[in-house]
């Protein structure tokens, strides 16, 4: 750390730094000056605190480049303070983040901090909060409150769709004398189609390297070495200056197409027109308000800054009021979901990295959730009771299938992969082989540079596995190989061919088949549960082969061969 440490020492302004100050406690996903009292007050009279806990890192398989990535960026963001005149208290802890901050206060006096994104955080914070120690504030990153949240609908259940209607009229974002640009609030049907090469998919930015950042990619490469993917420090934006190419190159290079390709995929492209600005956007780095502010004004299709906006304040705005009106689905209502009630002291898992290593996780004093009370177990819903192991092609070996493939090895390379491969490659495969949402969940957690728990687990264990049932979605977002073949290029060059052998067509209709009776009555499923019922008996027997088959191969740690779909007699 001697070259942070130095760099922060030069810039450090001159002057009290102490009590005369007003101290706030910026967590590691809050690094902006644009907004709450950095952005209100004058930088003389303040003092940030800043906080690393490589207890905090260690307690999960982090992806190294979402450690790099956060560390990188809470440094910077340091450096940017001490520059603007505020006093600077960088405190490196090996335990939880109350420890730290309450030995601060002794010497500072009580801290303002704005209310943590992460469930995690809060309750780590909480005894804090309890005795004045720390004054909690409004988070005004957030583009609505939970006031739009519960006025939008009555549920649970809930609906995206409702609220982002009712935010659009709220906020005037895209209306034109009350009514939608365009005549309606959603273009999401027009925005299906599969990408062929044209238009050329733009080459994401690289970032310089930099001296904190070589500092910050060395100590993870030798602190956390057991941890998995791969460091590409030209992949890390990490500076203020870095967001800003990052954006610019979304805004020119990705807009135009972003609609119409927002859910195709590609071998040739991890993100064809997908801005990639979600890890900046949920570090603070970049605001949601100004984004959506440069989307709306930009001279691109309306189904493209439609399609962007909704992710942002419709989706985004979505799964955090979820994420906090069920306390991380600890207290989900039992009328809202067909599942039993969530056990909320599930152990946490590592989302299958101990089969994938070899290792348990843990063993070499990596951090532990049940050091800290409150954070020692998980919500653990499964509406339809899948309980198996995630299998280790999720960590990298090879599964024999192409798509599956394909999106693991860019996770692994990248921490990153667009929203449609999440949801109809990895969740979808996993959903069709009964991996517990839990796990799934986990493995999310640790691989994605995005991923904390207000977005993970509503898109994961509630969306992407139906883990809540309906509470939030209105269905189980499973397919065939048909979409997948449809939507990319995956299937070309894969030793299984869609519409004759690809075990993923009979792993949807196997699925259907053991949970026919929980799904009949959604209305969603009418349609694929009537073509259910024209199968035979011999079709089903075949599908049900079919997915023992794969679940047990690939819980061995075995790729998949042609041979797996039994010949038609």
């Amino acid at each position: 750390m001697n070259v942070f440490r130095r760099l922060l020492g030069e810039r450090q302004p001159n002057g009290p730094n102490g009590p005369s100050r007003r101290w706030i406690f910026v967590p590691y996903d809050q690094l902006t000056d644009r907004v709450g009292a950095l952005a209100q007050e004058d930088p003389q009279d303040l003092g940030i605190v800043v906080i690393e806990s490589p207890w905090k890192a260690a307690r999960r398989p982090y992806h190294k480049a979402k450690l790099a990535l956060v560390l990188a960026n809470l440094r910077h963001f340091a450096l940017e303070q001490a520059g603007r005149g505020v006093a600077v208290r960088h405190v490196v802890t090996s335990g939880p983040y109350r420890d730290a901050l309450r030995s601060l206060a002794r010497e500072l006096g009580p801290l303002r901090v704005m209310e943590p994104a992460e469930r995690e955080l809060r309750v780590d914070l909480e005894p804090l909060i309890g005795d004045g120690t720390l004054d909690v504030v409004p988070h005004d990153g957030w583009l609505t409150t939970p006031e739009h949240f519960r006025s939008s609908q009555d549920g649970p259940p809930w609906r995206m769709d409702a609220f982002y209607r009712y935010v659009r009229r709220e906020t005037g974002i895209l209306m034109r004398d009350g009514k939608p640009e365009g005549g309606k609030y959603s273009f999401d049907a027009q925005n299906r189609k599969p990408w062929n090469g044209d238009p050329a998919a733009p080459d994401p930015p690289r970032f310089p390297d930099d001296p904190v950042k070589d500092e910050v990619v060395e100590l993870v490469e030798t602190r956390f070495s057991h941890h998995p993917g791969t460091l590409d420090p030209g992949r890390i934006p990490v500076t203020k200056e870095d967001a800003e190419v990052l954006w610019g190159w979304a805004l020119e290079e990705c807009m135009t197409h972003f609609g119409p390709y927002e859910d195709a995929m590609s071998t040739q492209s991890s993100g064809l027109f997908h801005t990639r600005i979600s890890p900046l956007l949920n570090l603070c780095r970049l605001l949601p308000s100004r984004v959506i502010h440069d989307v709306a004004e930009l001279d691109v299709p309306l189904s493209s800054r439609e399609g962007f906006i909704r992710q942002v304040l419709g989706w985004r705005e979505f799964v955090r009021h979820v994420h906090r009106e069920t306390d991380g689905f600890r207290n989900v209502p039992a009328a809202a979901s067909p599942a039993d009630a969530p056990r909320t002291h599930v152990p946490w898992s590592d989302g299958g990295w101990s089969r994938w290593s070899g290792r348990t996780w843990g063993a070499a004093g990596d951090g532990r959730h049940a050091d800290v009370p409150g954070l020692e177990g998980a919500a653990d819903p499964s509406a339809l009771g899948a309980d198996a192991d995630l299998p280790v092609a999720f960590w990298g070996k090879p599964s024999g299938l192409r798509c599956l493939d394909t999106v693991v090895n860019d996770v692994w390379a990248e921490g990153w992969s667009h929203h449609i491969t999440r949801l109809m490659v990895l969740s979808n495969l996993a959903t069709l082989l009964d991996v517990s949402p839990r796990e799934v969940t986990d493995w999310f957690w640790v691989a994605y540079l995005d991923a904390f728990d207000w977005v993970v687990e509503p898109n994961v264990l509630a969306m992407g596995t139906f883990g809540t049932g309906e509470l939030m979605t209105t269905k189980p977002y499973v397919s065939g190989a048909n979409y997948i073949n449809r939507m990319s290029d995956y299937c070309r060059g894969c030793r299984f061919e869609p519409k004759r052998n690809c075990p993923i067509t009979p792993l949807y209709w196997a699925f259907l088949g053991r949970h026919e009776d929980a799904l009949r009555e959604n209305p969603r499923l009418r349609l694929p549960l009537a073509s259910l019922a024209k199968r035979g008996a011999t079709a089903r027997r075949r599908d049900a082969i079919v997915f023992e088959r794969v679940r047990d191969g690939l819980a061995r740690g075995e790729e998949i061969e042609p041979d797996v779909v039994p010949a038609r007699k």
